[in-house]
């Protein structure tokens, strides 16, 4: 399989295809903030919930949610929310279908975010290595300017069978190779343009993963809208399964 040059240069920054595939979860303790979630007429606390993504399949759970005692699950065709005896509380089958006519404020239920936060969460923790899968499409995009620093991009056109954001991405490295920014449009509300920081990376068994994200708006010209921050994300207590 042929790699990209730019795309190798960070999946061996990031620790290497072969060290991330000896792996098979990743979980995290996470919390959570930002103006998004107003939007949506949700309250949004600073609560740290517990974020678990599969590595080899789209699937990702978070603990608690919605109620103590509750975890939602995710897959890309199904959202649920159970209870501590894994009992379904609630559930959605074609969860995306559930989004449509949705815009930026348009109001969610705990479903509508269960499943937003599932794709989202997975699709974060599983950048960049999920890129090298052979049904997505990679061209390299224009470099932008940070600080004086330059980030060479990757677009990457996501496949029919992953639920994520947007079919295309783009993700920016920075001269260590590291990713640095993710952009996207929210499709399920409204397909607004974001852009996506990513900030203060740890080495957690030999793979580089970021502790702070931050998500803002994105202008026609590239640039982030920094007022409001959308949404926010620390992470902490990193795991491998």
């Amino acid at each position: 399989m042929t790699v990209h040059p730019l795309l190798a240069e960070a999946l061996h920054a990031h620790g290497g295809l072969e060290r991330w595939r000896q792996f098979g979860t990743l979980s995290a303790t996470i919390v959570t903030g930002g103006e998004f979630w107003a939007m949506k007429d949700i309250v949004q606390d600073s609560d740290p919930r517990r974020s678990t993504v599969d590595l080899r399949r789209e699937w990702a759970s978070l603990n608690p949610y919605g109620n103590p005692d509750w975890t939602s699950v995710f897959t890309a065709d199904h959202i649920a929310i159970k209870d501590a005896d894994g009992v379904v509380v609630a559930e959605r089958l074609d969860p995306r279908a559930a989004f449509a006519g949705h815009d930026m404020t348009t109001p969610w239920d705990l479903l509508h975010r269960a499943y937003f936060n599932g794709y989202a969460l997975w699709t974060y923790f599983n950048a960049p290595f999920i890129l090298v899968d052979g049904d997505f499409a990679i061209e390299e995009i224009a470099a932008i300017e940070t600080d004086g620093e330059t980030w060479r991009g990757l677009r990457a056109m996501f496949p029919e069978r992953i639920a994520t954001h947007s079919r295309a991405q783009d993700f920016y490295f920075g001269t260590d190779g590291l990713l640095r920014r993710h952009d996207y449009h929210v499709d399920v509300a409204g397909g607004f343009a974001g852009a996506h920081l990513l900030f203060d990376y740890v080495d957690v068994e030999g793979i580089m993963l970021p502790t702070r994200r931050r998500a803002y708006q994105r202008n026609e010209d590239l640039s982030v809208r920094l007022d409001p921050l959308m949404v926010s994300i620390d992470l902490s207590d990193f795991r491998f399964g």
